[in-house]
């Protein structure tokens, strides 16, 4: 798809109960490549999820689905890829992670990735 934004779901679950695992099928359904991390090796649609940060080219979006004290870990894998923007979830808001982002340029947004998709705000 022409306006196909590369997008790693950060977060990611296969349990059909959490918003990372719609947000990833809503993505697909959209017609958006997307990169899974998450607590463990699964697949989510046809997204294989990794649990270990991996070099990603020409990255648009990261969306987070972590709370704010598991983003710690991600911060500096976050700030390298330097993605297009960063969407921080409700319940993800992070203070601190927005400053660094600030800091590197790196738009961001408190925003709800469903929402965006439904709306076509995406």
């Amino acid at each position: 798809m022409p306006n196909s934004k590369k997008t790693l779901v950060l977060g990611a679950s296969d349990n059909p109960a959490r918003y990372s695992y719609m947000a990833i099928n809503k993505l697909r359904g959209h017609g958006h490549e997307v990169v899974g991390i998450g607590r463990k090796k699964v697949v989510v649609s046809d997204v294989s999820v990794g649990t270990d940060p991996i070099q990603i080219k020409d990255l648009d979006t990261v969306t987070l689905y972590l709370s704010p004290a598991h983003q710690e870990a991600y911060y500096d894998y976050i700030l390298q890829l330097h993605p297009k923007r960063v969407i921080f979830n409700p319940g993800t808001e992070n203070e601190e992670l927005e400053i660094k982002l600030k800091e590197k340029d790196i738009p961001f947004m408190e925003a709800c990735t469903l929402v965006l998709l439904s709306t076509g705000q995406y």
